[in-house]
Order: structure tokens, then sequence, then C-alpha cells
């Protein structure tokens, strides 16, 4: 079967090729308008190959083996990072991890809460799960 030359056959090609599993909607302006490829994102999040996790955000999915449902290829936490880190956001360890990591404290980081250096307004989660953020000094 020939594959179709749509803009839609051309970012689901580059969405299941990426090593990364995380998009931003800046990852496609080269194959099309800024509304063309946000209604094919919405398309792709229908169809259960993405899950939305912010704006402008997305993530690759797959089939869930217990539930069945459609859930994000890596846990929440580590597609935060990747996605902060794509935004061009630096991320440390919060004060907890440091804490755990030296010693100080038996209590283990649930990881729903990621260090950053510099301001993020932008919020990152999915399925009601969300992250929130702490400012680590630099």
């Amino acid at each position: 079967m020939p594959i179709k030359n749509t803009l839609e056959s051309k970012i689901t090609y580059r969405v299941r090729r990426s090593k990364t599993p995380v998009f931003v909607r800046a990852d496609f302006e080269d194959i099309g308008g800024y509304d063309q490829v946000g209604r094919i994102l919405r398309m792709l999040v229908k169809n259960n190959l993405l899950i939305r996790l912010g704006y402008g955000a997305y993530a690759r999915s797959k089939k869930s083996t217990i539930t069945g449902a459609s859930a994000p290829e890596k846990p929440l936490p580590e597609l935060a990072k990747m996605l902060l880190n794509k935004l061009g956001v630096k991320v440390a360890p919060t004060s907890t991890e440091k804490a755990y990591n030296s010693g100080e404290s038996t209590q283990v980081p649930t990881g729903r809460v990621i260090g950053v250096q510099g301001r993020v307004a932008r919020k990152i989660g999915y399925n009601g799960r969300s992250i929130a953020f702490e400012k680590v000094a630099r």
C-alpha cells in the first residue's frame, strides 16, 4: 500500500518514527501551518496515537495492558522532564530528592514535583494527574 502524501500521514509518520515520545506543536511547523497542525494533532489524540499533556504539548501513547485504555509510553514525571528540556527549562533535583539522596531523609520522593530553575507557567499532566514545580537555586 503506497504512503499518502497528506499532512496527516506526514505528521503520523514523524510521530511513530521519532526517538523521543514528547512533542510540541513547533516540531511540526516545517510540515504545515499552525492551525492545520493543530487540527491533525487533535485528530491524533482522538485516534489514541497521542495524549495531550498540556497546551501545545503531546506524548506518544500506547494501549494499556491492564485497562485497555490509551496510556503514555513513559511515566508522567519522565515525560514532564523531557518536555521541559525541549522547552529550554533547566531541570534540577528538588529539596526532597536531595535530602533522600544524601541520607538525611528516608521519605522516598514521588516524582510528582520537579525542580526547575526559572519560571514555569505551564500545567503538565493528563487524566487528572499533574506535575507540580519547585523553584530551586542555581
